[in-house]
């Protein structure tokens, strides 16, 4: 049986470093979950802050940027449903993420998000601001839950 708790910046960060398979952890964010398995160890973290897109970053708009398991049984769509509820309770009025386009996005589905589009990927440096990538630079699909109503044309288009 799965359990969530709290988790400061600090535990998940080292927890994502330890078990992440392509990320290291996030810059910053705005809150943490755990889950812990019944020996009370923690088995998965999820980390949710702004969109890391400016074009998304509207105030009401959450971003998971990381969901980092050890494999446990429904521990990845348990994060991401209890990312959901705590962002709705802040007041968001939708979250969002991004799956490698290899990724099948079954815990996501699982936590009732939806596929909203695709994202071309790429590097994130730029001959004026010059950046070392340590990420994966393939397509990325982008997910979502909440309301998506009053998206305009141009998120759609950003993605």
């Amino acid at each position: 049986m799965l359990q969530l708790k709290p988790v400061s910046f600090s535990d998940a960060s080292t927890y994502i470093k330890e078990v992440h398979r392509h990320h290291k952890p996030p810059q910053g964010w705005k809150f943490g979950i755990s889950v812990v398995n019944e020996e009370e160890e923690m088995v998965g973290v999820v980390a949710v802050g702004r969109p890391v897109s400016r074009h998304r970053d509207d105030g009401i708009t959450a971003e998971v940027t990381r969901n980092c398991t050890d494999g446990s049984k429904n521990a990845a769509s348990c994060l991401y449903g209890a990312a959901w509820r705590a962002a709705k309770a802040m007041g968001y009025r939708r979250i969002i993420t991004y799956t490698l386009d290899s990724e099948p996005g079954t815990s996501l589905r699982a936590a009732g998000w939806r596929r909203l589009g695709v994202s071309l990927g790429g590097s994130w440096s730029k001959p004026s601001r010059k950046r070392t990538d340590k990420h994966p630079l393939g397509g990325k699909i982008v997910w979502g839950i909440g309301d998506f109503a009053d998206w305009t044309q141009q998120h759609a288009q950003n993605i």
